[in-house]
């Protein structure tokens, strides 16, 4: 068969008729080729029928084709498409970069006699989030939080795709405290920990890509198994992935890499784009061939966000256009308030028949809650693309929970002891076990008060909590909830375990009022809490709507590959998106690419209406929309009178003292000492966290954590 005619026999049978440069793509198959694919550009068509010509035109067999993609999802999503377009046709081997490297490593230790365990997944015996748990505990004598564990995880999969070597841990500035020190006790644990060698799925590919290094045998028997590997989605790729791939290629070097630098979102996870631009100098024999016309989204769209895109420097220079009309233009909706954002999205959606077509894409799953608890009421469908019901599990809401219970009993001296130390009153685990001794079914206030050893300054703030409690009775879950905050001090509880443990305060803060906003529409405690827990049974069944008659809510980031006839892009405020990066000598420009790519990748899952909506105010504190806003703006009204948007240097932080005090115990009361900012005066009181200091004009207070963090003060 001539190509002329497989191209013919392919649009008789399916309709599929391919550009030039897609024709280029299937007919270029001797030696490397990158193929850069612009959104909606046609990608997983023409490389199905890239691998249909290999093997109907050229006579490929199907098994000396490998595939390799990003996801299962994807390699699924290929398989599928490639039996529709080629039913008569073995199927080829479709796989994610992990499967290969699994099919590797297992040869190898299967030679070599080694045991080894899966720690991920569903296996049984050693799971990898309960090692990880166990050592964080074991170290910082305090329970990982949920988030904290993602962010660990994160870092682990980060060094290690990036393959990043132990001297270098230290300058990945993360939040996890002593984060080198768990790292290598978990890596520690790994191999001595259990009577089998344990594995997480990085581990596969770091061991994957040193076996091809160093032993010959299963190198050439790889390299001898394909004559053709192709890649998709190779932006998403890490450096070790990329190692593994160009040692498989390298003796034929028939690579197809199909990638869009354009589109690369996730160096967090350890994606490499920069292997992309500097794709000539490891190949430099190859061809580049882009695919830059989009047949997804309208010309309104298509030009913006080929626009938008040109600000970032590290992409090559190419040219995203569609031959699409004109639909309408992108709409920019500015509300007054965060509050009303959900009900402006319910106003413009329930007007729409097919909710399978609308999108609602944000930057973080935070944002899902209130619309999860908005949609339900107005009882519109929804689908949520990844679920994380992680809000509905976090400590800080069961805190939440287990104050209320103690309203309902407090001589609960088990819910008591859940919370005991996050009330602002600094008991003690000594404190604790007195009470627990007292078994009279009083309240655990009156107890503290007359059978537990207490500090002076204790007894009149347990006295507060007691009244606090008293008046609990009779206030809506909205006001209890602020009583808890404030009255009960939770709130300054949560500053200073921030401070110390590395917590976002920020997004503590933020959990709190989404509380409050979910608490206002119920009318006692036991309503409120039946609604957190039927918010949390509707996030983890949306599931089943999938391809149904819904709503999807999806992250950008997962959003990737998709497309919607309405788009509706959400929270675009600063700090949300582009998020707070480096300074851009310290690495900040990377980011700010990246967050630049995340928005482009929302801006172009849209066919025909995209909508980017922000706000002035959230919580009550004034917010800013996000400069990308303006951007887009000025992108469509080129003409209008507005000075060009400057992105704001970021003020560098002051850098901690080197004088400061930094030990806890120097501080007692009758210590002079000089603030940097006060001057000279007198520490009068000092507790666990707060110590007061009198100044000539007056006296302070101040957190210990942070003047010894920033080293605020000097010994006079």
């Amino acid at each position: 068969m001539q190509f002329g005619d497989f191209f013919t026999k392919k649009k008789n049978e399916l309709g599929v008729t391919l550009n030039e440069v897609q024709k280029e793509a299937v007919l270029t198959n001797e030696g490397p080729l990158l193929l850069l694919a612009s959104p909606g550009s046609g990608k997983t068509t023409t490389i199905i029928m890239k691998i249909g010509y290999l093997i109907e035109v050229l006579g490929v067999h199907p098994s000396r084709i490998k595939a390799v993609t990003f996801s299962r999802a994807s390699a699924k999503d290929m398989e599928e498409r490639f039996q529709r377009f080629f039913p008569d046709l073995p199927l080829v081997d479709f796989s994610t970069i992990h499967s290969l490297a699994y099919q590797v490593v297992r040869e190898y230790f299967a030679k070599q006699r080694i045991e080894y365990q899966l720690i991920e997944g569903n296996n049984e015996g050693y799971n990898k989030k309960i090692i990880l748990r166990d050592i964080y505990k074991a170290i910082n004598h305090e329970p990982i939080t949920e988030d904290q564990l993602e962010e660990l995880i994160t870092f682990i999969s980060y060094i290690k795709n990036k393959l990043i070597p132990e001297n270098e841990w230290s300058s990945i500035s993360i939040s996890i405290p002593k984060k080198e020190q768990i790292v290598k006790r978990y890596e520690q644990f790994k191999t001595n920990g259990s009577p089998k060698l344990l594995l997480d799925f990085d581990d596969m590919l770091i061991i994957a890509n040193q076996v091809l290094e160093n032993n010959k045998d299963i190198l050439r028997r790889y390299q001898e198994r394909y004559d053709y590997i192709l890649t998709d989605e190779s932006q998403d790729t890490s450096l070790v992935q990329h190692f593994i791939i160009e040692k498989l290629v390298q003796q034929h070097q028939n690579l197809c890499v199909v990638a869009d630098e354009d589109q690369s979102i996730y160096s967090w996870r350890g994606a490499e784009p920069q292997y992309l631009l500097d794709f000539k100098k490891i190949y430099p024999n190859a061809k580049i061939l882009m695919m830059v016309q989009n047949y997804r989204s309208s010309k309104d769209i298509v030009e913006v966000a080929n626009t938008f895109i040109k600000q970032n420097k590290k992409r090559y220079n190419k040219n995203m256009f569609t031959e699409n009309p004109s639909h309408e233009r992108i709409k920019i909706k500015s509300l007054k308030d965060y509050q009303v954002q959900a009900t402006y999205l319910i106003n413009q959606i329930s007007t729409i028949d097919n909710l399978q077509d609308v999108a609602i894409l944000y930057r973080n799953n935070s944002s899902s809650i209130l619309l999860i608890d908005a949609f339900d009421k107005a009882n519109i469908p929804f689908y949520m693309k990844d679920v994380d019901n992680r809000f509905f599990h976090h400590w800080v809401v069961e805190d939440i929970k287990n104050f209320m219970r103690l309203s309902y009993n407090t001589s609960r001296v088990d819910v008591f002891e859940r919370i005991y130390s996050k009330f602002n009153g600094y008991f003690k685990l000594s404190q604790m076990e007195q009470l627990k001794k007292v078994q009279n079914n009083e309240s655990v206030f009156d107890n503290l008060l007359s059978s537990v050893k207490l500090e002076d300054y204790q007894n009149k703030k347990i006295v507060h909590f007691k009244k606090t409690y008293d008046r609990m009775h009779d206030a809506s879950p909205k006001r209890v909830l602020q009583m808890i905050r404030d009255d009960l001090g939770f709130e300054r509880v949560l500053e200073y375990r921030s401070e110390k443990f590395g917590y976002n305060l920020n997004n503590l803060i933020e959990l709190l009022n989404t509380l409050e906003q979910i608490a206002d529409s119920t009318t006692t405690m036991v309503e409120f809490v039946n609604r957190l827990n039927h918010l949390d049974s509707l996030m983890k069944t949306s599931k089943f709507n999938k391809g149904k008659n819904a709503v999807t809510f999806s992250t950008l980031h997962s959003s990737k590959g998709l497309e919607f006839q309405t788009v509706y892009m959400i929270d675009l405020i600063d700090g949300i998106i582009p998020s707070h990066t480096k300074d851009e000598d310290e690495g900040g420009e990377e980011e700010r690419e990246e967050e630049v790519r995340l928005f482009y990748v929302g801006m172009t899952r849209a066919i025909a209406h995209l909508e980017l909506i922000s706000y002035a105010r959230k919580f009550h504190a004034p917010v800013k929309k996000s400069e990308f806003i303006d951007q887009v703006h000025q992108i469509m009204h080129p003409n209008d009178q507005k000075k060009p948007i400057k992105r704001e240097k970021k003020v560098k932080e002051r850098p901690a003292n080197p004088n400061g005090i930094k030990e806890r115990s120097l501080l007692k009361v009758g210590l002079k000492v000089k603030h940097i900012v006060f001057g000279p005066g007198e520490i009068v009181s000092c507790d666990d966290e707060l110590l007061e200091i009198r100044f000539n004009n007056g006296k302070k207070k101040f957190q210990i954590a942070t003047c010894l963090k920033q080293g605020f003060l000097e010994i006079e």
